[in-house]
């Protein structure tokens, strides 16, 4: 079984809109449409069973509508191999009532991604959203270190999540790209030891740039290659980390063939797929 716990969906009718928008941000080439049959298609092409959609709340006033949607997507999971976890906003007030919210629906987390929602993950805002999830036993999944599309941005480093969790010490927390995009030294120094699990979204391979990628960027930012990823599972330990893509950002058949590329035991391999995930969230699929 092969579970991808990172990636990203659009309802049909903003699909085009934020694709376009976030591709403008980014300047790399999407893999899907961007919507929910966009994902469909490519699970079935790369043979991942099931994906969690991890939405992002980019304002507070987004934080119901996410919901209500992910609520929905989770209702048919039975019939789309399609799950997901839910959202929320550090200024969105109610956040105590709709995290209860979100774990009576069903729905197995929430989504913080510090970057684009332009606040640091160490910031008071935060703290209570993570107590209170912890609280609730909510799986919370963080996008850590930079963002191609925000290069200017700290909000989510290593040194601040660290700080964060140590301030509350939840006992669920996946942190995205291998704990810190193009910060990889300093989150397996710094996060290695955080309890937190990490899940290999955009941390491999190549990054595919559009038309216009050079007039943005300099230099292309090199992503680990086989023997740094490997270095990094080491670091964390085999059962603390999950398979994830990012797709649309990156191919998930790209994904499956990489991990099945690195010699692994078909029980280490097993453990990053599905088996992680599963025990950790308590699924029965």
């Amino acid at each position: 079984m092969i579970i991808d716990v990172h990636t990203h969906a659009f309802p049909e009718k903003i699909a085009d809109v934020a694709l376009r928008v976030l591709k403008s941000k980014s300047h790399t080439i999407a893999f899907t449409d961007g919507t929910l049959n966009g994902l469909i298609s490519s699970m079935k092409k790369s043979g991942v069973n099931y994906s969690f959609v991890q939405p992002v709340a980019t304002a507070a006033h987004q934080v119901i509508t996410i919901n209500n949607t992910a609520i929905e997507i989770n209702n048919h999971a039975n019939l789309t191999g399609v799950f997901s976890f839910g959202g929320m906003h550090p200024d969105f007030d109610n956040y105590y009532s709709e995290l209860e919210r979100i774990k009576k629906s069903g729905l197995k987390g929430i989504k913080l991604h510090p970057v684009y929602q332009g606040v640091s993950i160490d910031d008071d805002r935060y703290i209570k959203i993570l107590d209170r999830a912890a609280e609730l036993d909510l799986m919370i999944l963080i996008h850590a270190g930079w963002d191609i599309g925000f290069p200017e941005s700290q909000n989510a480093m290593p040194e601040k999540i660290a700080r964060a969790l140590k301030l509350v010490k939840p006992q669920k927390i996946i942190l995205a790209h291998m704990g810190g995009w193009l910060r990889w030294n300093e989150a397996a120094e710094i996060l290695h030891d955080s309890g937190a699990y990490f899940d290999t979204a955009f941390s491999f391979g190549e990054i595919t740039p559009d038309d216009d990628f050079y007039k943005y960027f300099k230099t292309m930012p090199k992503l680990p290659d086989r023997e740094k990823f490997l270095t990094l599972l080491k670091n964390y330990g085999l059962d603390r980390v999950i398979f994830g893509t990012d797709s649309p950002w990156a191919s998930q058949a790209d994904g499956v063939n990489f991990i099945k590329s690195l010699g692994l035991a078909k029980n280490e391999e097993d453990m990053i797929f599905s088996e992680n995930l599963k025990n950790l969230l308590d699924l029965k699929i």
